[in-house]
């Protein structure tokens, strides 16, 4: 199934048509500020395990992050964090940014095995925030990535669509994406330190 929305006004009842297919199990292609991604609901391991297997990935030994409505799901899986961490965090999100946090007990234990972090991402993008708004509780999210290695990130949706129909349950179209991926900042020490660089310019 392929749906347009808009990130300016995002239609309700589509955007509920969606959260209905994730708490179906769905596996969704959806646009966020920067590439665009391929998720489901955190809570549903088999669908988890799906991605997983898509990507030749062992659930565990990944680095899927969890993309979230707001900062309130900061600490409902991540460790407490210092105030300068929450402040940074603040200052960038949303935005096109991951921060990799200490995980909590509250990340579902298939994801953990001997990791203990998680990616926190926040798109500034209306219509992935909305979604995740309505279901209640973040989804997995990884990239697609362009088998082309000139454009490793694919940005047409009918594209993606026409690629993907056999796997993914539901396609977003909003629009082109981009080729750029967001940047990966690890908070899990002392040391801010930025694992790669992306779209974000990280602001202090």
């Amino acid at each position: 199934m392929l749906i347009r929305l808009f990130n300016e006004n995002p239609n309700p009842r589509e955007v509920r048509k969606v959260t209905e297919v994730l708490r179906d199990g769905g596996i969704i292609i959806y646009p966020t500020d920067t590439v665009y991604g391929l998720g489901c609901d955190i809570t549903n391991a088999k669908a988890v395990e799906k991605v997983a297997r898509f990507k030749g990935l062992k659930i565990e030994k990944s680095n899927f992050s969890f993309i979230c409505s707001d900062l309130s799901h900061l600490s409902d899986y991540s460790r407490p964090i210092s105030n300068s961490v929450f402040k940074l965090i603040k200052k960038n999100l949303p935005g096109p940014f991951t921060f990799i946090l200490e995980a909590n007990n509250n990340v579902p234990k298939y994801f953990k095995g001997k990791k203990k972090t998680v990616g926190i991402r926040i798109p500034d993008n209306n219509i992935i925030r909305d979604i995740i708004f309505e279901l209640g509780n973040p989804i997995l999210s990884t990239s697609i990535r362009d088998e082309d290695e000139i454009r490793e990130y694919t940005t047409d949706p009918e594209l993606i669509y026409e690629k993907y129909k056999d796997f993914a349950d539901l396609v977003i179209d909003g629009g082109p994406g981009e080729l750029t991926p967001s940047t990966i900042v690890d908070c899990t020490s002392d040391e801010i330190k930025i694992v790669r660089e992306g779209k974000g310019k990280l602001e202090f």
